[in-house]
């Protein structure tokens, strides 16, 4: 049996944000002209101006998509308020620290030395229940969520720089807060795509950003808060 998990909007917002993230990633490493902080490699500035013509319509590209991503999610945070956001952010935000520190630490054994290892140091290898997010996905969303913001408002101040902003100083700290908070934004991601789409057991947790269901036992197993609160 299949249990309803992601409605059809979030399911587009979640692959909105991806195709925008990687199109930014790929273009916003194209500006970068120092070698110094250049992650991609020497070649990567000169292919992204030869395949945008110029360095004036790469930076174009990029500050559109910029504006793209950060409307798109403005408009669904006002249109979807009530029904998804506001319940979004109280969910990551709940915390319970001993049952949360405790998942950490048996998820952490097990992904690296096993269940056995858990039963000789003592520990019940079943994880403590989790809501509609494991404590795992908590940690990633509630600095992806900051972490967008301050991209974007600092996004934004450098795409409109040349025009309303005359402080070099706030410009300058903007561009080192954007390019700080994406990467560590980022490092996060490659931990996301593997728990959600590469270790084992988390296929259905992958799929469901497709299908918007997930299997009933499934649900029981790694969320049973949040499946014992829709089957009441």
């Amino acid at each position: 049996m299949q249990i309803k998990r992601h409605d059809k909007i979030n399911i587009f917002m979640h692959w909105f944000n991806a195709v925008c993230w990687i199109f930014l990633l790929l273009t916003g490493l194209g500006l970068i002209k120092n070698p110094d902080l250049q992650i991609a490699g020497g070649g990567w500035a000169n292919l992204m101006h030869s395949v945008f013509g110029s360095g004036e319509a790469l930076l174009a590209a990029h500050i559109i998509a910029g504006f793209i991503w950060s409307g798109g999610f403005i408009l669904y945070s006002i249109i979807f308020c009530k029904k998804h956001v506001i319940p979004f952010v109280k969910e990551v935000m709940t915390v319970s620290p001993y049952q949360d520190t405790m998942w950490l630490i048996k998820k952490g054994i097990y992904m690296v030395l096993g269940n056995k290892a858990l039963k000789k140091l003592g520990l019940d290898p079943r994880l403590p229940d989790q809501g509609f997010y494991n404590v795992g996905q908590k940690i990633f969303a509630i600095p992806s969520l900051f972490g967008g913001i301050i991209i974007a408002v600092t996004g934004f101040i450098m795409a409109v720089s040349d025009k309303w902003i005359t402080d070099t100083g706030i410009v300058q700290w903007a561009i080192l807060i954007h390019f700080v908070t994406v990467m560590l934004v980022f490092a996060g991601l490659f931990i996301h795509v593997y728990m959600a789409g590469i270790a084992a057991g988390e296929k259905p947790a992958f799929t469901s950003m497709f299908t918007g269901k997930v299997p009933e036992d499934y649900a029981e197993h790694h969320h049973k808060l949040w499946y014992d609160r829709i089957k009441s």
